[in-house]
């Protein structure tokens, strides 16, 4: 089938209290794995490509492979543009052909952040794409020791209804305590912060981050709004990992690591989406 919105799949996750998983993809061998996930449980999903790659004609290939191969795919995937740094970079994306898209306004002040969300929404709409934005400042993992070193990025639940209102934004991505890549630390998340944004709005809420997050801590987000889960380190781990073991083992074949490839990324996918779901 050809690449659909996620829109209406989160509307329902978060009013059934489970999660769609968000991969990002950035070659063809990865992506391959996650349609092959998705398609092994008929699982609805979506393919990101961090924004900065569709600068590139290696990101705009991969676009393109994405939604050839959607085409072939007996699941719903979206292609959703990861992390959009300006509102003309989302624009090209929806140029390229992407279902979502998402724009990171998160350094920006809370009133700028408004007003380029909401050209960002305005664009997507035309042509029926969801739009995701950002509030609060989700940090990284490598500066994250505790949940209290980043409280100061933290999403302001007084904030999230205006913001929501005014920008029409389908989905929000939120910090409460995740942070991207790697932590230094044991991450925690502050669900009775989530809690207070779940209670202003009822669009789907975002969780990005979301390797080394505890089953725990997932199950209690869902039940508080979160509707989406980035993913994205844990895969690149597990599959250098895999890698690097069949390396050492004499493995030189450059078609059997690209399969070790393809099924590292569909079986750690798969663990995921099955999490979420359930």
């Amino acid at each position: 089938m050809a690449l659909v919105s996620i829109k209406p799949f989160l509307q329902q996750a978060r009013k059934s209290h489970f999660a769609i998983p968000l991969f990002d993809a950035f070659d063809s061998l990865s992506a391959e794995g996650i349609f092959q996930a998705f398609e092994s449980r008929g699982a609805a999903g979506i393919i990101a490509i961090y924004a900065p790659l569709i600068d590139q004609p290696q990101g705009e290939a991969l676009a393109a492979y994405v939604k050839a191969r959607a085409e072939r795919s007996s699941a719903p995937v979206s292609l959703m543009l990861d992390h959009g740094g300006s509102v003309e970079q989302c624009i090209k994306a929806i140029k390229l052909g992407f279902s979502d898209v998402m724009f990171d306004g998160s350094r920006l002040a809370f009133e700028e952040n408004k007003e380029q969300t909401r050209l960002v929404v305005r664009a997507a709409h035309v042509l029926g794409l969801g739009a995701e934005a950002e509030l609060g400042h989700v940090g990284s993992g490598s500066e994250y020791q505790d949940i209290e070193a980043h409280r100061k990025g933290f999403t302001n639940p007084d904030l999230v209804a205006e913001f929501v209102q005014e920008t029409q934004v389908d989905f929000l991505a939120v910090a409460i305590g995740n942070a991207h890549g790697l932590y230094q630390g044991e991450p925690h998340l502050d669900l009775s912060l989530l809690e207070a944004i779940a209670e202003k709005t009822e669009i789907p809420l975002v969780l990005h981050g979301g390797t080394g997050i505890s089953e725990s801590d997932f199950k209690a987000s869902f039940a508080r709004g979160i509707a989406k889960v980035n993913v994205a380190t844990d895969l690149y781990q597990e599959a250098g990992r895999r890698l690097s073991e069949s390396c050492r083992q004499g493995e030189t074949s450059y078609f059997k690591l690209s399969e070790i490839m393809v099924n590292a990324f569909r079986e750690r996918c798969g663990y995921f989406i099955d999490l979420f779901s359930h």
